[in-house]
């Protein structure tokens, strides 16, 4: 299983001539289209207290109630993020300029974005995402910056990470490839693991997934096995540190790109797959 991130996808259209002269459109792979770009309002002012962010109405006099989106500096924003984090193995080859270069792309992305809005926007959320950057996966584990197995010292090779994600039925799946290895002759295990969640919107902008039960698909030469389920365990035998739950923030989404900040301060890029 290859573990090198491919970004391009067949399905996504080209961007407009308008943006071809952008700088950057040389080195990074097409993924959206300029036609696909919204524009938003900019209804409330974000305020960080605390590594928290709130939201509270702004006053006319403080800012316009609504401002104009130039799609083509959104497309060139995109295309910049993208840039930034190509060639990262989604974040485990990520070095400490690296990072920063990512955080700066993003942020001027969010910026010019404007405010999610997930009460009016949350049929954006549905499909399938691929995961294309993580700057939690420069810890150099498969948890992020969470506690996981070390990268290069278990024989696991982490392949591709997606988001499934239902708006209807409110379910939130975590899907990742893996790959295990077996000493010769025996070729490697191939499996997807399925972490199903179901989620909620909190606020505006931010979501809160629970976690219900992990399914262990075997694939590749092995996929005449039956799938394993894992069952969430009950709550009282649960650590207090597993909670089964997390959160995060929805800062930019389009139709094919969505940027995430965690519960930890992981910034997490994915497109539409």
């Amino acid at each position: 299983m290859a573990t090198t991130c491919l970004f391009t996808h067949p399905s996504l259209s080209r961007l407009s001539s308008s943006c071809s002269s952008s700088s950057s459109s040389s080195r990074a792979p097409l993924l959206f289209s300029s036609q696909k770009c919204y524009q938003r309002r900019s209804l409330t002012r974000q305020t960080r207290i605390g590594g928290r962010q709130k939201s509270r109405a702004a006053s006319l006099d403080e800012a316009p109630v609504s401002r104009d989106v130039d799609p083509g500096r959104v497309t060139s924003l995109k295309l910049n993020l993208l840039t930034a984090v190509s060639g990262l193995n989604r974040g485990l080859a990520a070095s400490e300029e690296d990072l920063k270069r990512a955080e700066s792309a993003a942020k001027e992305l969010e910026a010019v974005g404007g405010v999610v809005d997930l009460t009016r926007d949350v049929d954006k959320l549905q499909g399938r995402w691929k995961l294309i950057y993580s700057s939690a996966f420069s810890s150099r584990t498969l948890g992020g910056s969470r506690p996981g197995p070390p990268v290069g010292r278990l024989p696991i090779t982490l392949g591709q990470v997606y988001q499934r994600i239902d708006v209807l039925s409110k379910d939130f799946d975590n899907i990742v490839e893996l790959q295990f290895g077996a000493p010769w002759p025996i070729p490697p295990v191939e499996a997807t693991a399925t972490l199903a969640h179901k989620f909620e919107v909190i606020g505006t902008s931010n979501i809160k997934i629970t976690f219900e039960k992990t399914t262990v698909k075997p694939t590749g030469s092995f996929s005449q096995l039956p799938p394993l389920d894992v069952p969430r365990l009950p709550d009282g035998l649960r650590p207090p540190s597993n909670t089964g739950s997390g959160e995060f923030e929805v800062t930019y989404l389009d139709s094919d790109m969505r940027v995430t900040r965690g519960d930890r301060g992981e910034l997490r890029v994915f497109v539409i797959s």
